[in-house]
């Protein structure tokens, strides 16, 4: 990756780099994301700026952990990370441009998928999850906003994106900053307690249960009751309509990946070698 100083752009930025801005796509507290292109090449990409002066040490860290593994992972189901600029207070990455959006903006459009859509879109995860693993790194924020959509011609490829809360854990290592979207986020976070790999387990459970069924298993207003009814559900909230036509390999895996207590919770290798996603496709 290389580095050019420039000095601190305005609203828009204009041109960055060798890239020209554009238009801006998202919005966050600390970074903004636009869609702009290689002035030589045309190469459509995502900029991706981070505002340093807006990132505390424990955000610093995240940062510095996810250019070390972006820039080390060459995966497809991993977004790529082409180029890192830095300037006075920003550092803009440019990542591979996915144009079918992320899955969030799927589900809203299409609702619940199919259980052979739900198990090829959780392989993908899987597939992307073993390189996070193999390294021994946590993302701690894993939802369907952060997992983008990109076309081949076999289908969908999904792309696990947005390390900005990442880091690496050692294998018996434990965290305790809590930090994530409440809604993925695993009992144990909520509840201020330290955690391990597993909380990225249990947001795969969200994603699963919410591919499947077309919502979210567990919601609240604020996080002290969405906690309240984590603790307070004996059973799973399956649709009644969709429930039967569920393979059964798919509830023990949404049970597996969502159990409250991170002791019984699947671990990575018991997720990724489930017959859920083992199971060979049906011929059509």
């Amino acid at each position: 990756m290389r580095k050019k100083a420039m000095s601190e752009p305005s609203e828009n930025p204009g041109q960055v780099g060798d890239y020209l801005v554009m238009e801006k796509v998202s919005q966050g507290r600390e970074s903004t994301v636009w869609k702009a292109k290689h002035a030589g090449s045309g190469q459509v990409v995502a900029l991706k700026q981070i505002h340093l002066s807006k990132l505390n040490s424990h955000l610093r860290d995240c940062l510095h952990c996810e250019l070390n593994f972006l820039s080390s992972v060459r995966h497809p189901n991993i977004v790529r990370l082409i180029d890192a600029i830095h300037c006075e207070d920003s550092i803009f990455l440019a990542l591979e441009y996915c144009a079918e959006g992320n899955l969030a903006m799927y589900l809203q459009k299409h609702g619940r998928v199919q259980d052979e859509t739900a198990r090829s879109f959780l392989k993908q995860l899987g597939d992307g999850l073993q390189i996070l693993h193999s390294k021994h790194i946590i993302h701690r924020d894993l939802k369907p906003e952060n997992i983008l959509l990109s076309s081949s011609e076999s289908g969908l490829v999904l792309k696990i994106a947005d390390f900005g809360l990442s880091r690496v854990m050692d294998p018996n290592g434990y965290a305790e900053t809590v930090c994530g979207s409440p809604s993925y986020m695993a009992p144990e976070v909520l509840q201020f307690q330290r955690y391990n790999e597993r909380v990225d387990m249990w947001s795969t459970g969200v994603i699963l249960f919410e591919l499947v069924n077309g919502y979210r298993p567990f919601n609240g207003r604020n996080n002290v009751q969405l906690l309240q009814n984590i603790k307070s559900c004996n059973s799973l909230p399956f649709s009644p309509q969709i429930l039967p036509g569920l393979h059964q390999d798919c509830l023990d895996l949404c049970y597996g990946l969502l159990s409250r207590d991170p002791r019984l919770r699947l671990s990575f290798d018991e997720f990724y070698s489930h017959l859920y996603l083992r199971r060979i496709p049906r011929l059509m």
